[in-house]
């Protein structure tokens, strides 16, 4: 009579007629009446024990059949399609066939260790796989972030660290200590995010805010990110080669008690010192030595400048009638080529009149309207007008006297009474005529020869001329 092996479930394994075995499984399955079962039961019993063990799995395993992987040393169960591990996670280079949710797989090219979830997500390298650990694989060596505890001397501290090619890059801390031993890059470490310092690490990207700014380095990294020590400080003196330009007409302020400012008002630059009565003042290196050339003297209003002031263009006192100076002399011409020079009064001819020494005469001149002639000096006086006609001007003699070769009197002035014996004047004509008169006579004659008895009458006047 022919055994029917069944499953578990019901369904038939194999058929065995009577004095014949079935080899279609892991075991020996034989019929009825078999000669020599018991060895083969005993084998099957066997096997059993021990799993299958063997480098090799079984040829025909059952749903549910168990096999020691002798080479892996470990237990695995088949799952209908392949053996999977019963405990911990199934070692291959490829991602088990026929998964299910929760079997663990440990990828045995890049020693990562997958969960199965079922779900295929994008992110996922392997449809369904969920990977545990570690994020990085063998090839990549340590990468990511890794949990440690570093000891100090105020105890143990746990930090969080990033590593990348097994090299550390940056340590997370709640707390600022010196790690002891010493770790390679982080001689302190600092609450909050710590940089390898001898990476020369730093954050690129871009910020919100930021609690302080590193100015130990100059050398952009490029035309849009700049170095912390090319910005201005706002605590200490600095310098920049740039232009700085103020977009606003408040303009800059200067001084612990903002003495100085520059501001704007409808295009008006105005520069103001704001301290009552104080100064502006204007000093330059002479020499080697500083030295004020002109003061704004804030209490006075007055200018005063140390040194020549120099204007190309022309002085206008338009406030003032007359302009003062407390100079004993004014210099015109001073330090150019020997020109003539004076003063000039602006009038309403087409050359004003002017006042100015003449150089090519070495005298001064005076005049408008282009005529000008020189003006008389002391030097220029003589007492004897015969001797320097039309040359010099007439002043008197030490003893007051004066010499002329002719003089034209014109006919004024009073008559000379007789009894007048103290009067300078110089008379005229008129006054000489009438004088002889005075003596009763009228005829008045003037000869180069002397008058004889038969000449005029009682009274008469006979003038005799040299001839």
């Amino acid at each position: 009579m022919a055994y029917t092996i069944n499953k578990t479930d019901g369904t038939v394994v194999a058929t065995i007629t009577d004095g014949t075995i079935d080899t279609s499984t892991s075991l020996t399955l034989f019929g009825q009446n078999y000669s020599g079962f018991g060895e083969l039961l005993n084998e099957n019993l066997i096997k059993l024990l021990e799993n299958s063990s063997s480098t090799s799995s079984p040829s025909a395993p059952l749903k549910g059949e168990l096999w020691f992987d002798a080479s892996t040393n470990q237990l695995r169960v088949y799952n209908g399609s392949e053996f999977v591990p019963t405990g911990g996670a199934q070692s291959s280079a490829t991602k088990p066939l026929s998964p299910s949710a929760g079997d663990l797989w440990l990828d045995a090219t890049n020693d990562q260790v997958f969960v199965y979830t079922g779900d295929s997500r994008a992110h996922q390298t392997h449809s369904g796989w969920e990977l545990l650990g570690p994020v990085h694989t063998a090839g990549q060596t340590q990468s990511g972030w890794v949990i440690e505890t570093v000891g100090s001397s105020g105890g143990n501290k746990v930090i969080a660290s990033m590593f990348a090619a097994t090299t550390r890059v940056a340590v997370v801390s709640k707390e600022t200590f010196t790690p002891s031993p010493t770790i390679s890059g982080f001689a302190t470490i600092s609450a909050g995010i710590t940089l390898n310092s001898t990476l020369g690490a730093v954050f690129s990207g871009q910020t919100t805010s930021a609690a302080s700014l590193d100015v130990s380095s100059t050398t952009n990294t490029s035309a849009t990110v700049i170095a912390g020590g090319n910005f201005l400080r706002a605590d200490a003196s600095d310098t920049t080669t740039g232009a700085i330009t103020v977009d606003n007409d408040t303009g800059v302020i200067i001084g612990d008690s903002q003495e100085l400012s520059i501001s704007v008002a409808s295009n008006d630059v105005t520069i103001a010192q704001r301290s009552e009565d104080k100064d502006i003042k204007f000093t330059v290196n002479n020499g080697g030595t500083t030295k004020t050339i002109m003061t704004l003297d804030g209490s006075t209003g007055n200018i005063t400048i140390d040194g020549n002031l120099n204007i190309t263009g022309e002085y206008n006192a338009s406030s003032s009638t007359v302009s003062t100076y407390d100079d004993a002399f004014i210099k015109l011409n001073n330090g150019n080529s020997e020109v003539d020079a004076g003063v000039i009064v602006e009038t309403g001819d087409t050359n004003d009149a002017r006042l100015f020494y003449d150089v090519s005469e070495n005298r001064w001149t005076a005049g408008e309207n282009n005529s000008y002639s020189h003006l008389m000096r002391d030097t220029d006086g003589v007492s004897d007008g015969n001797a320097n006609k039309n040359t010099k001007f007439l002043r008197t003699s030490a003893a007051g006297l004066l010499t002329v070769t002719n003089m034209n009197l014109a006919a004024v002035g009073s008559a000379i009474a007789t009894s007048d014996t103290s009067s300078v004047a110089v008379p005229t004509i008129g006054q000489v005529a009438t004088f002889g008169n005075l003596w009763g006579g009228s005829a008045k004659t003037v000869s180069t020869v002397n008058p004889t008895g038969s000449d005029g009458s009682d009274g008469d006047f006979w003038f005799v001329r040299e001839s």
